[in-house]
């Protein structure tokens, strides 16, 4: 024989079965293949296993002594090591060896925290600036109200389970050539609690909860945007019998204002204005965002804006203070009017013939094409394209 089993377990020719079984643990917990991260650490746990199979057994530590072959070309019916036998040394107290304590996990609760839940609500956006409390229908996960969040038809505590015996799982044994490996697993018949309740609500089959639609106020404040989130504590999904609820995110989609763009804190507004106003210079009372408010007066509904005299297409008027409240500091951002000249059209004779006299005086009857600077000074297009970048 090639292999010195007395060698591989460091023991005497003459140990007792205590000095084999000691020696045999302290080398498995320091070869085991999860433990060690030495090359050779599969083969010596191999080796370590053989030799106690044959070192533990009377009967084929004494063919061994005698020369003969005690495994028969192999391991044992028996299938594994000895050391992993009921007589033994099992792979659950070798973990339990190692790290101190068993991994038994034990019941779970009944009552169960539930889980966050998100919902989403439509603002317009002077709601979105100005702030809102606005109803929101969600339906969640709720306290069953026929059993009280119990889960029992007639109010009975649940009863231990008699497949588990109150454990919440149950273990299995495998043979493998490790030895006896236990596994344990929720059990089937309480699905892990532990515990059974023998008269289920018919409502909510004994969860203690069921489906239902609330309706909660969300106050929303000013100056919000789409994608920000309320954070409403405890205001989720009820947990499994009836704990206490998690909480509800509320996800804000503000819509597109007919008149007014939004950009961060700032609103911009583009007006016509007729080539003759442009021209000579005008005054413009202005509705503001405010306008979509019901509770101010109509003299905090709008705002008067000069229009210079020779006033171009793409020309930006900024309104201090008339934007979207800031949501984190004090203020607002500002309200910008881009002007578009409209050029008149569907002119009579008499408007035509005084057009062409402007021109006579100004000496524009012929006049030949320009063209705009790269930084579109006096183009209009060029103009309005600043103005909204």
């Amino acid at each position: 024989m090639s292999t010195d089993y007395y060698e591989v377990l460091g023991v005497p020719r003459d140990a007792t079965g205590d000095q084999i079984k000691k020696a045999y643990r302290k080398l498995a917990m320091r070869y085991h293949p999860d433990v060690s991260d030495t090359e050779d650490s599969a083969e010596k746990f191999k080796q370590i296993g053989e030799a106690y199979e044959v070192l533990q057994d009377p009967n084929k530590r004494a063919v061994y002594d005698r020369g003969g072959d005690p495994l028969g070309g192999g391991f044992s019916a028996g299938g594994g090591f000895g050391g992993f036998s009921a007589g033994g040394f099992d792979f659950t107290n070798l973990v339990d060896a190692m790290f101190g304590q068993t991994t038994r996990r034990g019941p779970r609760s009944r009552v169960q925290k539930g889980q966050d839940s998100l919902a989403k609500l439509d603002l317009t956006l002077a709601e979105a600036a100005f702030g809102v409390t606005k109803p929101l229908k969600v339906t969640l996960a709720v306290v069953c109200q026929r059993c009280n969040g119990k889960g029992s038809a007639d109010g009975a505590d649940p009863v231990a389970c008699p497949t588990c015996h109150g454990q919440g799982e149950v273990v299995q044994i495998q043979r493998s050539f490790l030895g006896d490996i236990r596994t344990s697993a929720p059990c089937p018949a309480c699905h892990g609690f532990g515990n059974v309740i023998q008269n289920p609500c018919p409502e909510c089959s004994g969860e203690g909860r069921v489906r239902g639609s609330r309706t909660i106020n969300v106050k929303i404040p000013p100056g919000v945007s789409s994608g920000n989130r309320i954070h409403l504590d405890s205001q989720g999904e009820v947990g499994l019998g009836g704990g206490p609820a998690g909480d509800l995110y509320v996800e804000l989609r503000v819509a597109r204002h007919d008149i007014f763009t939004r950009d961060g804190d700032n609103l911009e507004l583009v007006i016509n204005v007729p080539m003759t106003a442009a021209a000579l210079g005008t005054e413009l009372t202005l509705d503001t965002l405010e306008a979509d408010r019901d509770d101010l007066p109509d003299a905090d509904k709008t705002v008067k804006v000069a229009i210079p005299p020779g006033t171009q297409s793409g020309t930006r008027v900024v309104v201090p203070d008339k934007g979207v409240p800031k949501l984190r500091g004090r203020g607002r951002g500002s309200l910008a009017v881009t002007v578009a000249v409209a050029t008149p059209t569907g002119l009579d004779e008499e408007q035509r013939e005084l057009l062409r006299t402007l021109a006579k005086l100004r000496d524009e009857e012929r006049l030949e094409a320009s063209v705009a600077t790269a930084r579109g000074k006096g183009g209009f297009f060029d103009r309005l394209k600043e103005a909204f970048s």
